[in-house]
């Protein structure tokens, strides 16, 4: 079956999995915030050794980019600033008075919205708090994700000093048409401008967000993309597939179906995408990833010792992953909790003394069964069944084997280099939760 059949035949809706069960799929009917600090109190005690990983969500942004999907504030005033530190340091003194210390942190992201729409002098504040050098476990993996257009010097250099060594700028795609419609600008010339300068700092790993499928994308447009990108030789290289939810993102609506690639034209925009980035050395990780051999993620996969968390790939190991600010997502490994979803129900609860948890889902044991499957096949490629493969993930399966996407022999599903395309829908065979309940409306986006 030719790849343009397969596409056919398998782009449908699929969650993403960076957790299982999917957030739709939690059952907060039978979750408490008490029963999350329970497993993570326990959780700590056992694995405190390893450290934790820490992510902050900081969501302000000064514009609204519309193609995006993330939790966000838009707002020019800069007097917020202060207030969201305050209540994040809070959150994370709670923390470290339940779990009796202050955790070593092993992993830290600052996540966004935009990180640097915050002053390098506020991040320096708020990061010495929460992780100063005496926080840090051995050999922490410190990242931020910067807007080319905003990033000064200043940020660079204070969370060089504070330990960062990895930064990650949003670009999507460089074609002024696609800039426009999606309002989100930055030329060539800044991005390698600010690439120069964190090298010159000594950042180690550098990377570069790219979508396929966006609005007034076409084939030349996003081949002179790459072409700039893969010229400037980031570390890294995501090449997301563009997630249009405008039933879950408003800001979506500014453009309408017609002015996204769709079907055969998005795959053809994957295809080439994936082959100028192949070609030119970036080793293909996981799911939507590329790096450099010289890169610990490439690394971390040739060794089998890929993660993937809430954050998305890391080559850190962490059981306990705490998420401070709005709508962060915490895993513990038997529970996941998520914080109030706007910044006013955030705040409201830091500063009346109570962690800002509204949702999340105790795992059962199927669930970690499951979970440590589809993780293996989101970072391995293939993964490995104890007992026989139950049935009916077997069945699931079939149309894939006879397709050529997988193979199964002795216990082992295993992704073949034609499969890998299409890894959501691997995943989706074992994810029982989906099966038990399909959904009656549309939760997801399309698998490419």
């Amino acid at each position: 079956m030719s790849e343009e059949s397969l596409l056919r035949k398998y782009n449908v809706a699929a969650p993403r999995y960076t957790s299982y069960p999917t957030v739709p799929y939690w059952e907060n009917d039978d979750f408490t915030a008490g029963q999350w600090q329970g497993r993570l109190v326990a959780a700590y005690q056992q694995h405190k050794s390893e450290g934790i990983s820490l992510y902050i969500h900081l969501p302000f942004c000064e514009s609204l980019c519309t193609y995006c999907g993330c939790n966000t504030r838009i707002t020019k005033n800069h007097g917020v600033e202060l207030p969201y530190i305050d209540a994040l340091l809070k959150e994370w003194e709670m923390y470290c008075t339940l779990l009796g210390e202050r955790p070593k942190i092993k992993e830290i992201h600052l996540g966004g919205g935009t990180p640097t729409f915050f002053s390098a002098e506020n991040l320096k504040d708020l990061l010495q708090a929460n992780a100063g050098a005496a926080q840090f476990h051995e050999n922490p993996a410190c990242s931020f994700e910067g807007h080319p257009d905003n990033t000064t010097e200043a940020h660079l250099q204070v969370l060089y000093n504070l330990g960062f060594r990895r930064v990650s700028f949003g670009i999507q795609d460089f074609d002024p048409k696609v800039q426009f419609m999606i309002n989100r600008y930055q030329t060539p010339a800044q991005v390698q401008a600010i690439t120069k300068l964190a090298r010159k700092i000594g950042y180690q790993s550098i990377n570069f967000d790219l979508i396929y499928g966006l609005p007034g994308q076409n084939m030349k447009g996003l081949e002179e993309t790459i072409r700039e990108a893969i010229g400037i030789r980031p570390d890294r290289i995501a090449f997301y597939s563009y997630a249009h939810v405008p039933w879950v993102k408003a800001g979506q609506r500014h453009f309408t179906e017609s002015d996204i690639p769709q079907g055969d034209e998005k795959f053809a925009l994957y295809q080439r995408g994936r082959e100028m980035l192949v070609t030119a050395g970036y080793e293909e990780i996981g799911m939507d990833h590329f790096a450099l051999k010289t890169d610990n993620l490439y690394i971390a996969y040739t060794e089998n010792k890929l993660h993937r968390n809430f954050m998305g790939y890391t080559d850190q190991y962490t059981h306990i992953l705490l998420g401070l600010g709005v709508s962060s997502i915490s895993d513990c490994g038997t529970s996941f909790a998520q914080n109030a979803k706007t910044v006013e129900e955030y705040k409201q609860c830091i500063n009346n003394g109570l962690l800002a948890v509204q949702k999340g889902h105790l795992l059962t044991e199927e669930d970690l069964y499951i979970r440590k499957h589809i993780l293996n096949l989101m970072c391995q490629g293939n993964t490995y069944f104890d007992t026989e493969i139950p049935a009916a993930i077997t069945e699931r399966l079939q149309p894939m084997l006879n397709d050529g996407l997988l193979t199964i022999k002795d216990g082992e599903i295993k992704i073949q280099p034609k499969g890998r395309t299409f890894m959501r829908n691997v995943c989706m065979a074992l994810d029982n939760r989906l099966w038990q309940k399909q959904p009656q409306t549309q939760l997801f986006s399309a698998a490419i």
